[in-house]
């Protein structure tokens, strides 16, 4: 089993990308909570250079109630995360596979809702 579900797009910059994928994310009903430029932390911490590679931290507020509902200790998963990297020839999109993310819980409601998780996330990215 993957644990993430991609889209490669190709000749696209890392900033249309994001607008792109932030868009399509709303469009599904998350909001991104968070935002990690992995690239300038790679530079700030570490002296060295990558490509652009952020990460953003997307939340479906009604399914992420609704999986605290069935797992309180869920949370520590939450929320979902979505790369974005530069790759030769464009961006790849990555969005976490919360069915395999949720394997390590024995719940079967909560294996349902990362389900239905799982299939936004996919609609969220096949536009971007």
């Amino acid at each position: 089993m993957t644990y993430t579900i991609n889209r490669m797009i190709p000749d696209a910059s890392i900033d249309d990308v994001d607008a792109r994928a932030r868009k399509a994310l709303a469009d599904h009903g998350f909001g991104v909570l968070t935002e990690i430029d992995v690239k300038a932390t790679m530079k700030k911490k570490l002296d060295v250079d990558m490509p652009a590679y952020r990460i953003l931290g997307a939340c479906n507020p009604k399914m992420a109630w609704q999986a605290i509902g069935i797992e309180p200790r869920v949370g520590a998963m939450l929320p979902c995360n979505v790369i974005l990297r530069e790759v030769e020839g464009g961006v790849e999109v990555g969005a976490i596979d919360p069915v395999a993310s949720m394997q390590a819980i024995e719940n079967a409601e909560l294996h349902a809702v990362a389900g239905q998780v799982r299939d936004l996330l996919a609609k969220a990215v096949a536009p971007v």
